[in-house]
């Protein structure tokens, strides 16, 4: 998310609390967002220090691929890779999609030559540490894989 150069005392806060409170984030060191992996383990979650919630699933191109591909001399043109990680896409964002809209969120598509990911979003207030610790629990929740 590079966008956002200077840090707010409230993110600074933030982030010093979540490090702290919640183990598991990817860089903890990130000076601007956090990202932690879900148990579902497509998700990723992202808290960033402009204010933004964000849910996010992706394929790599070249894993997509290397998995399409497994063991057989075929090359797939990159506009064929790209449709097959956007149909995989697809199938794991379509049980969070509902859910995540109508609680907010906005959805994007991000598609380029390395990967294909879906991001949805909503604001959240830095300075309120609860309701932010909150949101990151309901997502948990959400990403959590039911056993049936």
């Amino acid at each position: 998310m590079g966008e956002h150069s200077d840090t707010t005392p409230a993110w600074n806060r933030l982030r010093s609390h979540l490090t702290a409170s919640i183990h598991g984030w990817l860089d903890p060191h990130d000076k601007e967002s956090l990202t932690l992996p879900m148990a579902d383990e497509d998700w990723l979650l992202e808290i960033s220090s402009d204010g933004k919630l964000v849910c996010m699933a992706g394929y790599d191109l070249e894993d997509m691929r290397s998995m399409l591909c497994d063991g057989t001399t075929e090359d797939l043109g990159s506009d064929e890779l790209a449709k097959q990680a956007k149909f995989y896409l697809q199938q794991t964002i379509s049980k969070y999609r509902k859910r995540l809209l109508s609680q907010g969120f906005t959805e994007r598509l991000e598609m380029n030559d390395s990967y294909v990911a879906a991001h949805f979003e909503r604001p959240i207030d830095l300075s309120t540490i609860t309701e932010v610790e909150g949101h990151i629990h309901t997502c948990q929740t959400w990403f959590t894989p039911k056993i049936s």
